[in-house]
């Protein structure tokens, strides 16, 4: 078989980020098309691709030849020094390195490791002349063509420095350097062509040509060319930026023999070259860092002592029992006992001792820390071994855990322990591990973000310079699915609007058609949420390295599939929010306990506290882990659970297709089905769970009892049937129904058993998993349903940035008549707190200040300390005197104003906000004055406070100082605009939301609700409808309205206004649907005459507001005879007196709510109350 006579060795990938448009597998494919005998993967500072390439050239039976575009500066540490940092576009430039063996990779992962590491510029990797020629064993270096290191000198016209440059390239490299010729049709290639020619010429260098493949073939271009533009942030209108030719494309060997028909022997060296390289990146068995065992002692040695240990306290603690003599005490620790033997056996066996001994050590490095460790989730939780060291906290014997889901000698793969942890305090462990093992022996592992359909689309949009309105309505029309994103392609098959703009558009058609080529590439490199490696050596040894920008972590150069390839073994330092939820809670509650107390700890509360199941039952589950969703608190409400195996269930079972068995799980556990157990031997595996398989644990256990199967020969089968790859299952049928006959099983009824555990097995949960998962929520439940305040207090501690979420507890603490108090400036911690109130009788949640819009946490830890430091403030002069300028600026003053954290030092809102200029100037002079600490001329040393004067001004009125709140807080606090119509509400029978999505039941309702945006949108069939937010007094929530609605009510719908709203509700999701069908304006309806009140309760601060008052109510009473008339009671707070005096009008006046209005708006008064 003859093949083509060049090679391609310039080749770039998807991996050169927003560079390359061809995938590292089709890159084999397009050189095997072509008869190319090997290819060169050449990407733009990394080997990101270089394994899969290599996977992907040996299984197509092409020669990988793996190589880097490295940047090289000319100008080594001392010239650097000498000249200073900065650089112009010629201080450095490409060259092209090709790895000839095994000490070549080596010396380029060490390069690339200098480049991502070692240079200070942690966006622009790079090499010195001197790092290349001290690493140039083994590697083969192309000059790099026109736009390279050697191009750039010769066209900055530096003759002397190109020449010395390239004699020191020469001098390191010898015959493995090599002169580069390209040929794009580009000006520079042809002005420094003959220049390259004539020194190569005089040094003896031999020539290459190359052609530096972007992507596959020429139509591509103009998709590149926007390519260029997303990584660029330029336009395709911008002539100023990058460009390559349309002969940037993966040329054969007939065309560049063509190409450079004067120059043969240039294309001659590029099959020289290929052959001179020898190297592909292989596969290796995993590498463990060894772990310290201590002298004379093996890891297996360790690992026996420590688990035996550990054993031993966990067997007190949780398996002992007061009433158990000597005796049951060994039998009951028995089976433990042999289970612990035979783990340690095959792990032993597996070559895996070490791993459990790092992953133990970190835990206990994590909880000697008191930082937060999960209990241990994924098949981790079967083991015994895990729970002794303390890695997982279930015991697997008493929920039925499996080892060998985890672990199996029949099917050959790494432990993976997913290790939650506190997500505020993960990075200490990682930093731990780091300084034990060694910070280049550590790394996290790297992910590549994509340019799918709805990102693809902007990109392109913006690159064409399409109105950013017209391009954000095309990307709404692509589904968004996170989960299992929708390709364009997809979008345009279930999207007839789509397809109607695509027809009708030449714009949207062009735009749509380079989405559609650049979808699936590589956009940008990040870091994997949790995934970290650990090497027995400097990773540089083993993987390229990489540098998130972000971080001075290294990152592995090869992802998550390929880093464990390589020989790494991946551990998940996972960080749980609900853990530090848990943990801040528990605080909370131990805080409050008095001296001597037992204190609350989460690992030993009982698992059958009947407060606790009560509440699940109820549904009552909001903020509880896994089981908050609407549709899971209908299932809790059905189900009823009352032990932790149905809570283990539940998890499990309240996932797509499963879903499916709730019904009759529910009916079976009350009784209202038989359980059909498939076979009298199978009741005890299936007894738990009524009869129905639902963990891929009792598909195991099925096989075992039934058909003979080994624990490991079972997991093989649960996987078998999991990849449904029919020839194994073929086989895997005739074994199970063979085993089954075996033991007495008619054949007809294990065939009809093996396909219902088929059914099963395709979505069975791994029970270890969801055991795990179960109890991290039921811990919550137990919190919340013994201590509900410091459970919500420490959950809005950690949703602080996300109004929604708060708005959402707020709503549960209204449900749960448990105060939430307003933020105060000498009360509030910067983070939420729980409170005493009442003389000590009832405990509140006191508002964070750095929960408040745009405030910040740091500034209000600093306002805190000096407020602990020194005392309360006791007026705004106060305050102004003693604040840090430089952490608490106008702005955020601006927020705390609104919000009313200053109402107890006073309460005028608007005067303090107008006087803000004045206290933001007042505390600048004190703090100058502090800093310089000047002393007065004459004499003292404490200067005077300066007195603040601020603007003589009534406060806000009661609507406008809501609005006011309302914009500083996220939702209304202190009260709410629909307050002011609670009498007429009543009348008409409205809900509030908070009360229908507690009942969860679909039907009509009445809301009342204050508008406070919409999101107009248009449907598939071009119709407008919109998703409006309304905010009640238990919180926000959002209707759908279509055109109808719309069009009748676009002067109602303005932020402010409120509404008495007609909608229907559906809870066929988790989340609940509402469809306005009618809106009517509140006032309007409040100004019937039939709605008046029949009295009025008006509550003022002082007597000041009587004459007002009677202005008011005279007028009225004059001009309103029509109006109904009723009695006014007024009471005065008089805060001087500590007192509070009633006084009843002697007549009657004439009511309504615009009277109510026009006196709330009145300086001084408090509240109206309608009655």
């Amino acid at each position: 078989m003859s093949f083509a006579d060049f090679i391609h060795l310039r080749a770039h990938s998807a991996y050169s980020l927003c560079e390359g448009a061809i995938a590292a597998k089709s890159l084999v494919t397009l050189a095997a098309e072509q008869n190319m005998a090997a290819v060169g993967l050449c990407d733009t500072d990394n080997l990101f691709g270089a394994l899969e390439f290599s996977k992907a050239g040996e299984g197509a039976g092409v020669q990988p030849i793996i190589g880097c575009q490295l940047s090289i500066t000319y100008a080594d540490a001392d010239d650097q020094a000498q000249h200073g940092n900065s650089r112009s576009q010629f201080d450095e430039g490409a060259v092209a390195i090709l790895v000839q063996d095994d000490a070549g990779y080596r010396n380029l992962l060490t390069l690339l490791k200098i480049a991502y590491m070692d240079s200070g510029d942690t966006h622009k990797p790079v090499i010195t002349l001197s790092d290349l020629c001290a690493y140039s064993a083994g590697l083969i270096l192309l000059t790099g063509g026109a736009d390279g290191a050697l191009g750039r000198l010769l066209r900055m016209n530096d003759a002397a420095k190109a020449t010395t440059f390239l004699d020191k390239l020469s001098d390191s490299f010898g015959n493995r350097l090599y002169m580069e010729i390209q040929r794009h049709g580009m000006p520079e290639e042809r002005q420094t062509e003959p220049q390259f020619i004539d020194l190569a010429y005089a040094r003896d260098i031999p020539l290459v040509a190359t052609n530096e493949a972007y992507f596959s073939d020429p139509s591509f271009h103009r998709a590149h060319d926007a390519l260029l533009c997303i990584k660029e942030g330029t336009t395709l209108t911008d002539e100023t930026r990058h460009k390559v030719t349309s002969d940037h494309y993966f040329k054969s060997a007939s065309e560049m023999r063509a190409l450079f028909a004067d120059l043969p022997e240039a294309i001659d060296n590029t099959i020289l070259i290929a052959k001179r390289c020898a190297f592909m990146v292989e596969s290796i068995a995993p590498i463990l860092p060894p772990y310290d065992s201590g002298d004379g002692l093996t890891e297996e040695d360790e690992l026996e002592r420590q688990s035996k240990e550990g054993l031993l306290e966990r067997l007190k603690f949780h398996v002992y029992t007061d009433d158990m003599d000597e005796t049951a005490r060994k039998k009951a620790a028995q089976p433990y006992l042999d289970r612990l033997d035979y783990e340690l056996n095959v792990i032993n066996e597996m070559g895996f001792p070490g791993y459990f001994l790092i992953v133990a050590d970190f835990i206990w490095w994590a909880k000697d820390q008191n930082i937060p460790v999960g209990p241990g989730r994924g098949s981790g939780a079967g083991s015994v071994v895990a729970w002794a060291l303390t890695i997982t906290d279930l015991d697997p014997l008493r929920w039925g855990l499996l080892f060998e889901r985890f672990l199996n000698p029949e099917r050959v793969s790494m432990p993976d322990f997913d290790i939650d942890f506190c997500q505020e305090r993960r990075d200490e462990v990682i930093k731990y591990v780091q300084q034990k093992y060694g910070r280049d022996h550590v790394a996290q592992i790297i992910t590549f973000g994509k340019l799918q359909a709805r990102a693809v689309l902007r990109h392109v949009g913006r690159v064409l310079q399409m109105p950013y309105g017209f391009v954000d309505k095309i990307c709404k029309m692509v589904p968004a699915n996170p989960a299992n994103p929708v390709s364009l392609s997809e979008a345009i098959n279930s999207e007839a609007s789509l397809r109607d703009l695509i027809r009708e558009e030449t714009e949207v058609r062009e735009m749509v058609e380079i989405a559609r080529k650049l979808e699936g590439l590589y956009h940008h490199a990040s870091t994997h949420a949790a995934g970290v490696v650990i090497g027995d050596r400097p990773l540089e040894q083993l993987i390229p390295l990489y540098r998130d920008p972000r971080s001075d972590m290294p990152v592995t150069g090869f992802n998550m599939k390929y880093v464990e390839d390589a020989g790494l073994v991946k551990f998940d330092f996972l960080g749980l929010k609900t853990l530090s939820v848990l943990t801040k809670a528990e605080i909370f509650v131990n805080a409050r306990l008095k001296d001597g107390a037992e204190k609350l700890d989460l690992i030993s509360i009982p698992l059958d506290d009947a407060k606790t199941f009560e509440m699940i039952s109820r549904g009552d589950t909001t903020g509880v882990f896994q089981l908050e969703s609407a549709g899971m608190r209908d299932v809790l409400r059905g189900l009823k659970p009352d032990t932790f195996e149905d809570i283990i269930a539940v998890v499990a079972l309240y996932r797509p297709g499963p879903m499916d068995n709730i019904p009759s799980y529910v009916r079976r556990k009350h009784g209202q089905e038989e359980p059909d157990y498939l076979h009298p031997t199978l009741e005890p595996v299936l007894e738990e769970t009524f009869g129905i398989p639902i963990y891929q644990e009792q598909v195991m256990q099925i096989a075992q009892v039934l058909s003979g199967y080994s624990l490991g020969s079972a997991d093989l089968l649960r996987r078998a049937m999991g990849k449904k790859i029919q020839s194994e299952m073929d086989m895997q049928r005739k074994t199970f129904v063979e085993g089954a006959v075996a033991k007495g099983v008619p054949e007809k009824q294990a065939d009809d058993i093996f396909n219902i555990v088929d059914k099963f097995a395709g979505y069975g949960f791994n029970k270890s998993h969801a055991a795990a998962y179960a109890l991290v929520a039921y811990q919550t439940a137990y919190m919340k349903a013994n201590h509900p305040v410091e459970f919500l207090a420490a959950s809005m501690a950690f949703d602080m940035g996300n109004t929604d979420k708060l708005n959402i507890f707020r709503q549960e603490l209204d449900r749960l008549e448990i105060p939430l108090m307003p933020p105060d400036i000498n009360l509030s911690e910067p983070s939420f707190a729980v409170e005493e109130i009442e003389g000590g009788t009832r405990l509140g949640v006191r508002y964070a200040l750095a929960a408040i819009k745009n405030i910040g946490g740091a500034a209000m830890e600093t306002l805190v300390a000096e407020r602990t430091e020194n005392g309360p403030f006791e007026s705004m002069t106060d305050f102004a005197n003693r604040i840090d300028p430089h952490q608490i600026n106008k702005r955020q003053l601006e927020n705390l104003t609104r919000s009313g954290a200053f109402d107890r030092i006073d309460i005028n809102r608007r005067r303090v906000f107008q006087g803000l200029e004045t206290i933001v100037a007042v505390a600048g002079a004190a703090a100058n004055d502090r800093s310089s600490n000047q002393i007065s001329l004459f004499g003292g040393g404490d200067q005077q406070p300066q007195e603040i004067r601020l603007p003589s001004v009534d406060d806000w009125p009661m609507m406008e100082k809501l609005k006011e709140e309302f914009n500083a807080v996220g939702f209304y606090l202190s009260a709410h605009p629909l307050d002011a119509f609670e009498r007429l509400l009543e009348r008409r029978r409205v809900r509030k939301f908070s009360e229908v999505l507690a009942a969860a039941e679909s039907g009509a309702y009445k809301f009342a609700g204050t508008f406070i945006s919409k999101k107009e949108m248009t449907s598939k069939k071009g119709n407008r409808f919109a998703f409006i937010t309304f905010s009640d007094p238990s919180g926000v929530f959002e209707g759908t309205a279509f055109s109808e609605i719309l069009s009748e009510n676009r002067d109602l719908l303005t932020p402010g206004n409120s509404m008495i709203i007609d909608c229907g509700v559906s809870f066929d999701t988790d989340t609940p649907r509402l469809t306005i069908q009618r809106l009517e304006s509140i006032e309007k309806v409040a100004q019937d005459v039939a709605n008046a009140p029949d009295e009025l309760h008006i509550i003022i601060d002082n007597l000041d507001p009587l004459g007002p008052l009677s202005d008011v109510l005279g007028r009225e009473h004059n001009a309103n005879e029509r109006h109904k008339k009723g009695d006014v009671l007024i009471t005065a707070k008089l805060r001087d007196r500590n007192e509070e005096v009633d006084i009843r009008l002697d007549r009657p006046y004439p009511l309504s709510h615009d009277i109510s209005l026009a006196l709330r708006s009145l300086p001084g008064v408090l509240e109206v109350r309608e009655l």
